[in-house]
């Protein structure tokens, strides 16, 4: 197929109004594709490379730039070879060749395939694809259930590849993709509730468990041999000696296991999350590392046990084969209850010991990977969100030369980012360092103060409240806000979404927040 096609199909997707008309538009030209093409198709739709970030940056593209060319020759495989000849290219003379095959690859584009690459390069598509229509595109394309393509789509994290063989073998294509050891799949996110007793209020009787505020790992073992993978799917195993330990000697023939891993201090009480990932993160040096900042593993969930697949089993039963595996060793803390007093009690004693508050999961839940659902709920008593960082803005003073107020976002359900503010508050001299460093890498274009980039990087932002303003499209901003923290362990879908933020407000104003404005 040839790019131009995908270019107009995006178009035509991104202005109908209806998810239906949608859905239609997008199986439709599903259906059109080589089983080669359907992977690169749907990551382009999706607005990202299959090959994701490849390390472009705004004045490559410009030193790029290329007439356009008079009649439409690309082909999606011919863009997918090219962005996976540009992610390899590293090295001495690197980028010279690497401007080159960008010049060579926009040189055989129209004008209109310019733009949309352009615009894929740095994540900037606005296509209305998102990973649910397109989930119901394949299935009806596929003729495959929707919930049988989404549950492959969880356990792999792979949207294109579920597609190719929903495509190519329809149902019986999909069953090889079930949780498998080795094979990490996606965590289970939780949505915020404002207080135990609105946990309680929505879960019923639940299942409440400390929220530490440490990094997620996914620990899969086989026989002799334990990984550890990160909350964003990468092995780890190196920086996490600890838990490996503690795995390798658990009595079961295969695993799959959930947790978080925190740095305790000597009584017990958590370092704050970047000493963690300070030891977290490091891959040289760990025997040293290890004796001056332990690492303690806590497990809350059990996926898999002698290869038996447990996603599907209420959290309850989960539980208990975690329980029966560690022997009450290395499991989060854990409360089933149904009395807000008893709740309240347990979420006190989380943030006496110094922890962030609690998490409360309906028991009759199975899990869903790579999910954020209202089966599992975070109670935490410090204002904070999860926001991706949009631009920021030279410093001055002492400030000088370093990128320091950073511009604000929160996920927008439809896709993309709305600005919530600005901060330069709560920044050391270290983190000024390092995010000038990493925003560079990431920066899309410029003006005389900005520097605007790819929304790619969170930050934990601390705030007193939410007022409205009349300044950003979501009509409200966060006062005094200040940054704890960058999350390099999530990933921009993670951020919190504009409409958390609008509950926020809603329950502290006791009013409606404004419209959005587009």
């Amino acid at each position: 197929m040839h790019l131009l096609d995908l270019v107009h199909a995006s178009a035509a997707v991104a202005q109908s109004p209806g998810r239906l008309a949608k859905i239609g538009s997008l199986a439709a030209l599903l259906r059109r594709l080589d089983p080669v093409e359907v992977p690169i198709a749907v990551a382009f739709l999706s607005g990202v490379p299959t090959q994701g970030r490849i390390g472009i940056g705004w004045s490559l593209v410009r030193r790029a730039a290329a007439p356009p060319a008079a009649e439409a020759s690309l082909t999606l495989t011919d863009v997918d070879q090219a962005f996976a000849a540009i992610a390899r290219t590293t090295g001495s003379g690197s980028a010279a060749l690497r401007e080159r095959l960008l010049k060579e690859l926009f040189g055989r584009a129209t004008a209109e395939e310019q733009d949309f690459l352009t615009r894929l390069i740095f994540g900037e598509l606005r296509q209305g694809a998102l990973e649910g229509v397109l989930i119901d595109a394949v299935a009806r394309a596929s003729d495959v259930a929707a919930p049988a393509v989404r549950r492959a789509a969880m356990m792999t994290g792979d949207l294109g590849l579920v597609a190719r063989e929903a495509l190519a073998s329809g149902t019986a294509g999909l069953a090889p993709f079930s949780i498998a050891v080795m094979r990490p799949v996606d965590p289970m996110l939780a949505e915020t509730a404002d207080s135990v007793d609105a946990a309680l209020a929505r879960l019923g009787r639940a299942a409440f468990e400390w929220k530490l505020d440490g990094a997620r790992i996914q620990v899969h073992k086989r026989d002799g041999e334990v990984r550890v993978f990160s909350r964003n799917l990468r092995e780890v195993t190196a920086a996490a000696p600890e838990v490996v330990e503690i795995v390798a000697r658990l009595p079961a023939r295969s695993l799959v296991l959930d947790g978080e891993v925190i740095a305790l201090r000597p009584d017990g009480s958590p370092h704050p999350f970047q000493i963690t990932m300070r030891r977290f993160g490091r891959r040289l040096d760990v025997e040293r590392l290890r004796g001056e900042l332990p690492l303690t593993p806590f497990f809350f969930d059990c996926l898999l046990r002698d290869d038996e697949p447990l996603v599907d089993l209420p959290q309850r039963e989960r539980f208990a084969a975690l329980e029966t595996l560690l022997a009450g060793r290395a499991i989060v803390p854990h409360l089933v209850t149904d009395s807000p007093d008893g709740a309240q009690a347990f979420l006190d004693e989380a943030l006496r010991r110094g922890h962030e508050g609690v998490v409360a999961k309906a028991r009759d839940a199975p899990y869903a990977a790579g999910r954020r659902g209202r089966s599992w709920l975070k109670i935490k008593l410090a204002a904070t969100l999860d926001l991706v960082v949009l631009a920021a803005e030279w410093g001055s003073g002492r400030r000088k030369g370093w990128l320091s107020n950073l511009h604000l976002g929160a996920r927008a359900e439809s896709g993309g980012f709305v600005m919530l503010g600005k901060t330069f508050k709560g920044l050391t001299d270290e983190m000024l360092r390092w995010q000038t460093a990493r925003l560079l890498e990431l920066e899309t274009h410029r003006d005389a103060y900005t520097v605007y980039v790819k929304p790619e990087l969170l930050v934990e932002i601390a705030f007193n409240d939410i007022q409205v303003s009349p300044h950003y499209p979501g009509g409200l901003a966060l006062r005094f806000a200040r940054v704890k923290g960058y999350r390099t362990d999530k990933t921009p879908a993670e951020a919190d979404s504009l409409s958390t933020v609008q509950a926020l407000y809603r329950r502290a104003a006791g009013a409606e927040p404004p419209p959005v404005r587009v």
